[in-house]
């Protein structure tokens, strides 16, 4: 089992309920592919050093969580690059 640290930033143009659900969305995208959600730290509406695609500000979320395999990761990042109110993302191995 490898522990991985997941850091994400979520549209801040949305209201609290799309922020909400996507987050349970793709925090569902990793639990439904083995992984365990160890811990969530939400660390809300942050500015950002410099714009990134006209905006300037974003929703952090970091995530530690706990996989036997890449597959968890693997799908939260196809996901994470389709979907547009996900801004960024960056999964580090904690090993």
């Amino acid at each position: 089992m490898k522990k991985y640290e997941l850091m994400y930033i979520v549209n801040a143009n949305l209201d609290d309920a799309a922020k909400q659900e996507l987050i349970t969305k793709m925090h569902a995208v990793l639990t439904d592919n083995g992984a365990t959600i160890d811990k969530v730290d939400e660390w809300g509406l942050r500015d950002f050093a410099y714009e990134i695609n006209h905006m300037k500000k974003g929703y952090y979320v970091v995530v530690t969580l706990t996989a036997s395999d890449s597959k968890a990761i693997d799908e939260f990042k196809r996901l994470a690059l389709i979907n547009r109110d996900m801004i960024r993302h960056m999964i580090v191995s904690l090993d």
